[in-house]
């Protein structure tokens, strides 16, 4: 009797497995030599940064940052909201404009001029384009710098409940920022990033004050300066300010942090149960997320979300009319989503301290709330760094995420931003 069970439990997977559904078999993201080959290739921490590496190096960090470094976890909840798939053929012949040519946009993906591990497309809610060149679907990448709306959509949604005022300077909400750089600074001009605080992500030299930012937080290399956190690190902060408040954009994830910690004062938990309790538990996610917390258990806010493609993505329907796909109740305002869209201030990039921020005008209309360009098409953009992307049109009802890496060769990948908007404006309309 045993026997024929057995017999019958096999058929039974066999008829009901995934190959029989027509779903991919599980395939390893990684063999075993090849992770321990990586693995000693990252260098000691108090002799370089992991993320100094590009090429392959990088394509494998960002993919498995989660067993190279320490994380602390964005916790799901409750049933998988399912997304449904009703893929559009056009999207992956859609020729676009490429330094080798027009060709389809799935051959730009997986072709040499690109780095993409991933993107996917919805609209009104389906997934119409998902394609996977460099990676595995249940990969969880690193996020870099999308990582940042975690922080703005938090502060956003205090805002909402009438718990911060953006017109009030940060210490308001954090007292130990009196005698800072910060003082004064108003919670509005850091979502903005025009705190006119002299700490820009574009110096990385060591010993700068965005250097020793990262160190504070195990993210680069530390010296015998470097403070013990980020929270020391800005409670002694004298760097200067390079422009008076609200005058010009100057992008840096320092303002980032004072939002996330804001946001852990006035919430009182740390800031990636924040990000639990109130989008991943509530949007039905395939898989937990994490934040790199590489010192103490401090979420790095600024930059070091991990989370799957399709998980990324259901983040980002929260800001369009197909939010209902993945939460019962409203979780991101028609408020703040109107502020984004129409709240920000043009002159911010026109007087940006660096001036290629200023080069990346034509079709923008502004930045607002630490994404980096509105365009006039009501494209709302978020960038990472070295090839991750949040796109999203609440007027279209389009969301799209993408993963990537940078090559060896001084960043030569071509950008997948306009080839994305080539193509969602073709076949969707500017509106």
């Amino acid at each position: 009797m045993h026997r024929l069970l057995l017999v019958m439990l096999v058929a039974t997977l066999a008829i009901t497995g995934p190959s029989a559904a027509g779903e991919p078999a599980f395939q390893p993201s990684s063999s075993p030599d090849e992770a321990l080959h990586q693995h000693h290739r990252v260098p000691p921490p108090d002799v370089e940064v992991w993320w100094k590496a590009t090429g392959a190096d990088m394509a494998w960090n960002n993919r498995h940052l989660g067993e190279l470094l320490p994380t602390v976890p964005v916790y799901r909840a409750g049933p998988v909201r399912a997304l449904k798939s009703a893929p559009d053929p056009r999207i992956a012949a859609f020729m676009v404009d490429t330094p080798k040519g027009r060709m389809p946009f799935a051959a730009f993906l997986d072709g040499d001029q690109s780095t993409s591990f991933a993107v996917v497309v919805l609209h009104h809610g389906q997934i119409v384009f998902e394609r996977y060149p460099r990676m595995q679907p249940y990969e969880k990448p690193i996020w870099w710098s999308v990582s940042k709306v975690f922080a703005a959509s938090l502060i956003a949604l205090l805002e909402d409940r009438g718990q911060v005022d953006t017109a009030k300077p940060v210490e308001a909400y954090l007292p130990e920022l009196k005698g800072t750089d910060y003082e004064g600074v108003t919670v509005r001009n850091v979502l903005d990033m025009a705190s006119g605080v002299d700490c820009s992500d574009g110096s990385y030299e060591r010993g700068s004050c965005y250097y020793e930012y990262e160190a504070s937080m195990d993210d680069a290399v530390r010296s015998a300066h470097t403070a013990d956190t980020p929270y020391d690190f800005l409670r002694h902060l004298h760097a200067g300010h390079w422009a008076p408040q609200g005058q010009g954009f100057d992008y840096s994830g320092v303002n980032t942090f004072v939002l996330s910690w804001i946001v852990e004062r006035v919430m009182g938990m740390r800031f990636h149960d924040a990000v639990s309790k109130e989008y991943w538990t509530r949007i039905g996610p395939e898989a937990d997320a994490s934040f790199l917390a590489a010192r103490h258990g401090v979420a790095l806010s600024s930059g070091g979300f991990m989370s799957t493609a399709r998980d990324m993505a259901r983040f980002g329907l929260l800001f369009t009319p197909s939010w209902r796909t993945v939460s019962d109740r409203r979780l991101v305002s028609a408020r703040y989503v109107e502020a984004i869209l129409h709240g920000g201030r043009p002159e911010l990039l026109r007087n940006a301290r660096d001036p290629a921020e200023r080069t990346r005008l034509a079709g923008v209309r502004h930045n607002a709330y630490q994404w980096d360009l509105v365009f006039d098409n009501d494209d709302i953009y978020k960038g990472g760094w070295a090839g991750q992307g949040l796109l999203v049109n609440p007027s279209r009802d389009l969301v799209a995420v993408y993963l990537g890496y940078a090559r060896d060769d001084a960043f030569s990948e071509v950008e997948v931003l306009p080839r994305l908007r080539q193509v969602l404006d073709g076949l969707y309309g500017r509106r």
